[in-house]
């Protein structure tokens, strides 16, 4: 294998294109060598599903479209990015507050903790920003 793949996809920010997302996000991952029931898929689906959302919702309107990457590289690590062009960032909201949405960063952090992952926001140049998941890659070896 290469020492990375790659791979993206652009969607209309509309909320028929989160599923397309997850969609596209799993058939990427099991033509990379994990399994379509492995418990890491789903993982990274509910994370793809919570990231695409929130750029959907959370932008208001500002981000026509947005952009998810994929990048698996050396067989270790399994990156996911999601960009928007809305300029503001991922707010994390106090453990009191109650209310019907705004938990998906909060779900997002618990599932890349869980994985042993990691996550960070860097600014694009476009004045937009994305949003990134580290993940230790555990597709099984294929011999």
């Amino acid at each position: 294998m290469a020492d990375h793949q790659e791979a993206s996809v652009t969607l209309p920010s509309d909320p028929a294109s989160v599923s397309e997302a997850r969609r596209y996000v799993s058939d990427v991952l099991t033509e990379w060598g994990l399994p379509d029931d492995a418990d890491a898929a789903d993982t990274v689906r509910l994370i793809v599903s919570e990231l695409a959302t929130n750029a959907v919702q959370h932008t208001f309107g500002q981000s026509p479209t947005f952009t998810v990457d994929l990048r698996l590289d050396r067989d270790e690590r399994l990156r996911i990015g999601v960009t928007d062009s809305h300029p503001r960032w991922p707010q994390r909201l106090p453990a009191a507050v109650q209310q019907d949405n705004g938990r998906g960063m909060v779900i997002i952090r618990w599932l890349t903790a869980e994985c042993g992952g990691r996550m960070s926001v860097t600014p694009t140049d476009e004045g937009g920003k994305t949003v990134w998941i580290a993940l230790p890659w555990t597709a099984p070896v294929q011999g």
